[in-house]
């Protein structure tokens, strides 16, 4: 599966992303990936390269390129729960210095590369998130009607904008939910604003996970979560996009 480092021009400078895509000569979809808190780290290369080899190129960019290339922080090769406090003691402020403005202007950037590689087909794409990742990808299908054709988010604060900002998105949307994230009845006033802004989604809780459950670097990996988390993946963006 080819990959390959880029950098991405934005307003605030260059934006250091990761991009896998099949070899096969040809035009494929485009996604936009965005990590989680973590940032972009071998299993986020090993993810895009999977989604990758069903026909799609796919693109992540280091959320955190102002404060230096990915990572930008020393993270262990697993990142169990004795260090994972420390470990978010150094991202909380890159994660608080991430404005929701600094969100959209990167998302612009992003998709705005994104369309323009030579790789990548005409068309509408799809944007991904995990945690943090998954309110970002929420904020871009929000700003990007016409250009989104679907959004997923898994384990993210994705209601964290409220209605107003769901009522934004045109896209097909799947939600998959930690069960340690999410309460049965705030599962249900989400789905009733979902409902209420028209949207066409999938909203549900992965039973039995906790946050971070894509994640098999942490303590939260739940390799059951995972598989449903491309059971639910896959068949969005092919109903969604033109697969190559």
């Amino acid at each position: 599966m080819p990959s390959k480092m880029l950098h991405i021009p934005t307003a605030d400078g260059q934006a250091d992303a990761f991009a896998a895509f099949p070899d096969r000569g040809e035009r494929h979809p485009g996604v936009l990936m965005y990590a989680d808190g973590f940032g972009v780290r071998p299993v986020l290369r090993e993810m895009a390269r999977e989604l990758a080899g069903h026909g799609y190129y796919v693109l992540v960019p280091n959320l955190f390129y102002r404060h230096g290339p990915a990572p930008v922080i020393e993270l262990p090769e697993h990142i169990g729960e004795e260090v994972r406090s420390a470990v978010f003691a150094q991202l909380m402020p890159l994660i608080e210095a991430h404005t929701a403005e600094r969100v959209l202007s990167d998302a612009d950037a992003y998709l705005r590369f994104l369309t323009t590689q030579p790789e990548v087909a005409a068309g509408p794409v799809a944007v991904t998130g995990y945690c943090i990742g998954g309110l970002l990808a929420v904020r871009t299908a929000a700003a990007h009607p016409g250009q989104v054709a679907a959004v997923a988010a898994f384990h993210g604060p994705v209601g964290a904008d409220g209605p107003d900002a769901l009522a934004e998105i045109t896209a097909q949307v799947h939600f998959g939910h930690a069960e340690s994230d999410l309460t049965p009845e705030a599962l249900g006033e989400l789905n009733q604003a979902l409902d209420a802004a028209g949207v066409g989604y999938t909203s549900e809780i992965y039973p039995g996970t906790v946050h971070g459950f894509t994640m098999s670097d942490t303590d939260a990996f739940d390799p059951a979560g995972l598989k449903r988390h491309w059971d639910r993946l896959l068949p969005l963006l092919d109903r969604t996009l033109a697969s190559g």
